[in-house]
C-alpha cells in the first residue's frame, strides 16, 4: 500500500515532528535497520550532521517479521520511552511479541488494518516527543490494549491483537483467510463493524470496543446448520455470506480450548499448525501495549502551553524557555 520512498517520508515527518517538540534537546532515536535503509535514510535527510542522534539496536537479518520481534526485545531492554511502528496488524503483533506491553504509537502503513491507524506521521513524532519528554504522562493519554494470550501443548505460547481463528485446514499454505465454509471458531478483542476481516464478522452482530473488558466467541456454522447468517467484508472489496452457529461475550478470566488438527490464524494471517488432538487455550486479557492516543496527547499538550515560546525569550534559548 506504501512504497519505500513513501515509508521513509513518513519517517521523516516522525523526526521532523519529534524535533519540533524536542529542538536543541538531548535525544535519541533507536531504530532497527531495515533492509531497505529507509529509517537510516530518514534520519539523515532529516538530522544531517546530527544524524549520530539515530542509533540502529539491530540490523535486520532474515527480512521477516523475526527481525520485528528481535528489535521489540532489544528496545524493550533499553531506556525506550516511546515506540513507533509502522506496518499493519501482523507488524503490530510481532513487536508484541518481543515487547507485548510496550509504550506505542501504531501508524498503519499495511492493508486490512485494525490495531494500527492512519494518522498524520508529523503529529505522531511530536506525540512521541510529548510523551517521551516527560511532558505529557503516558498514563495520561494511554490505553493499555487487550491481547489473546495463546498457549499450545508442547510448544511455544503465541499471541494476537484482534482474533484468533481456528480454520478446518492442515497446513499453513495461503496467509489471507478467504473461504469461510473452513473457519471453525474464533475469539475476538474487538469486534467492529466498521472494519474489514473476522473482526467486521463479530462487529455486524454485536459490537465489542477495544474498552469493554471481555472479548467475543464465534461458533461458525457449516451450510444448514447456521443459528444466523450474516454477510460481512472478510477483505478488502469482498463480502460473503457466513453462517453462525453461536455468538458470546468471554470474560477476561474465561479460557476457551481448541484441538487439532487444524491451523491458527492470528490477526487475519495463518500461523501455528495444531496436529490431530493437540490443544490450544486462548484467553482473552489487558497485558498488551500501551498505545498512545495522538489527537488526546496534542489537546493536552496544547492547554498546558507547551507549544508556547514567550516574546521577549531569545530564539536561541526558546527550548529551554518551552521546556521550563
Amino acid at each position: 500500500v506504501f512504497d519505500n520512498p513513501e515509508k521513509q517520508a513518513i519517517v521523516e515527518r516522525v523526526i521532523a515532528g519529534m524535533e519540533g517538540v524536542l529542538c536543541d534537546s538531548d535525544w535519541q532515536l533507536s531504530y532497527l535497520d531495515d533492509a531497505n535503509g529507509i529509517v537510516r535514510q530518514a534520519i539523515r535527510s532529516v538530522l544531517g550532521d546530527d544524524s549520530t542522534r539515530g542509533v540502529p539496536v539491530m540490523t535486520a537479518e532474515t527480512g521477516s517479521a523475526i527481525d520485528t520481534t528481535r528489535a521489540a526485545r532489544a528496545l524493550a531492554e533499553q531506556p525506550t520511552a516511546v515506540n513507533l511502528s509502522l506496518g499493519g496488524d501482523g507488524t503490530n503483533r510481532a513487536l508484541c511479541l518481543g515487547w507485548r506491553d510496550a509504550p506505542l504509537i501504531p501508524i498503519s502503513t499495511g492493508t486490512n488494518n485494525v490495531f494500527p491507524r492512519l494518522m498524520e506521521a508529523t503529529v505522531a513524532g511530536a506525540a512521541a516527543a510529548l510523551v517521551a519528554s516527560g511532558r505529557i504522562p503516558l498514563a495520561e493519554v494511554s490505553r493499555q490494549q487487550k491481547v489473546i494470550r495463546v498457549e499450545i501443548d508442547g510448544e511455544a505460547d503465541d499471541l494476537a491483537l484482534i482474533d484468533a481463528v481456528l480454520v478446518n485446514e492442515r497446513f499453513v499454505g495461503a496467509r489471507a483467510l478467504l473461504n469461510p465454509e473452513n473457519l471453525s471458531s474464533a475469539l475476538l478483542t474487538i469486534a467492529d463493524p466498521a472494519a474489514v476481516g473476522i473482526t467486521a464478522i463479530g462487529g455486524l452482530l454485536n459490537p465489542l470496543t477495544e474498552q469493554a473488558d471481555d472479548g467475543m466467541q464465534l461458533e461458525f456454522a457449516a451450510e444448514g446448520e447456521a443459528a444466523s447468517v450474516v454477510r460481512a467484508p472478510i477483505a478488502p472489496g469482498y463480502y460473503r455470506e457466513i453462517g453462525i452457529r453461536e455468538h458470546r461475550r468471554i470474560p477476561f478470566n474465561q479460557s476457551l480450548r481448541c484441538e487439532g488438527p487444524g491451523v491458527l490464524a492470528f490477526d487475519g494471517e495463518r500461523e501455528r499448525v495444531l496436529k490431530p488432538g493437540q490443544q490450544a487455550t486462548l484467553t482473552v486479557e489487558r497485558t498488551g501495549p500501551h498505545v498512545i492516543d495522538v489527537p488526546a496527547t496534542m489537546r493536552l499538550a496544547a492547554s498546558r502551553g507547551c507549544f508556547l515560546i514567550p516574546a521577549d525569550v531569545p530564539k536561541t534559548t526558546a527550548a529551554e524557555a518551552a521546556a521550563e
